[in-house]
C-alpha cells in the first residue's frame, strides 16, 4: 500500500532559488581572499566545488584547505559574505514557477521545508529577498541539523520539526547528487532530482533518484501520478 506523503523537503539554490553561477562566484571570491585553495590548481578546486554542490560549505572548504579547520572556517565566512555581496549586486530570483510549485504542494496537504548547505545568515538573505517567509513551513541549514548533505540529518530534522509521522511520508527534491543521496539515506518515500541546477540526468539517476524532472514545477504532478498525495488537502 502506498504511503501518502506529509512533507516535501526541497533544496534551495538550483532547485527553488535561481543560482545562475552565484555559488561559484562566491567560492572564487572566498578563495582569492583567503588563499584556501592555493594548494591545488584553480581548475581542480572549481571542479571539486561543482561535484560537491549541495554539501555543507565548511566541509567543502575543509577539503580544499587540506584539513585546516581554521582556514576552512575563515573561508566559509568569506564565502557567506561574498554570496551576500553578489545577491545585493544582482538580486535574487526564484526558479521560474517555484513559489507556485511550493504553494501547490501545500494546497495538496504537504508541509514544505527548504534545506541548504548555506549558513543561516545567507539562507535568510535569500528567503527575505524572495519574500518567502510566510510561504514555507521551515528552512534548515546544516547547523540546525548536525551534518550537512549527503548525510540524512537535514531531512530527518525536517521530519522531526514538522511532526511528520514516518520517513516514508517524506518527499525530497534537489538538483545535486548530495540532495538525492541525503534523501535516500534518510529513507524518504520519494526522491526526485531536478535539472535546473548543478548536476545532470545521469548523475542524479545514478545517485538513486526515483524520478528526474526538468524543474521543481513538475513535482506535484509526478507525486499525483504515483498516488502519493494525501487524500485530504489543506484547501
Amino acid at each position: 500500500m502506498t504511503t501518502p506523503l506529509e512533507l516535501a523537503v526541497l533544496d534551495m539554490a538550483g532547485t527553488t532559488v535561481l543560482d545562475d553561477g552565484v555559488v561559484e562566484q562566491a567560492f572564487q571570491r572566498a578563495a582569492e581572499r583567503t588563499g584556501v585553495a592555493d594548494r591545488m590548481p584553480w581548475a581542480e578546486a572549481l571542479d571539486y566545488v561543482r561535484v560537491t554542490m549541495g554539501q555543507s560549505k565548511i566541509d567543502v572548504f575543509t577539503h580544499l584547505s587540506g584539513g585546516d579547520a581554521l582556514a576552512a572556517a575563515r573561508a566559509t565566512a568569506e564565502f557567506e559574505g561574498a554570496y551576500a555581496e553578489i545577491v545585493e549586486e544582482q538580486g535574487v530570483s526564484e526558479i521560474p514557477g517555484a513559489a507556485d510549485a511550493i504553494q501547490g504542494l501545500k494546497d495538496a496537504g504537504l508541509a514544505v521545508v527548504l534545506t541548504t548547505g548555506f549558513a543561516p545568515v545567507t539562507r535568510d538573505v535569500l528567503l527575505n529577498g524572495l519574500g518567502w517567509g510566510d510561504l514555507i513551513d521551515l528552512a534548515l541549514s546544516p547547523v540546525d541539523a548536525g551534518r550537512g548533505r549527503p548525510a540524512p540529518d537535514l531531512v530527518l530534522t525536517a521530519l522531526l520539526r514538522t511532526g511528520a509521522t514516518r520517513v516514508s511520508a517524506v518527499a525530497v527534491a534537489g538538483d545535486t547528487t548530495s540532495d538525492v543521496e541525503s534523501g535516500r539515506r534518510a529513507g524518504a518515500g520519494f526522491v526526485a532530482g531536478v535539472l535546473s541546477g548543478a548536476h545532470d540526468h545521469r548523475a542524479l539517476s545514478a545517485a538513486g533518484a526515483d524520478a528526474v524532472l526538468a524543474d521543481v514545477t513538475g513535482l506535484r504532478g509526478v507525486l499525483a501520478e504515483r498516488g502519493l498525495l494525501p487524500l485530504v488537502s489543506r484547501v
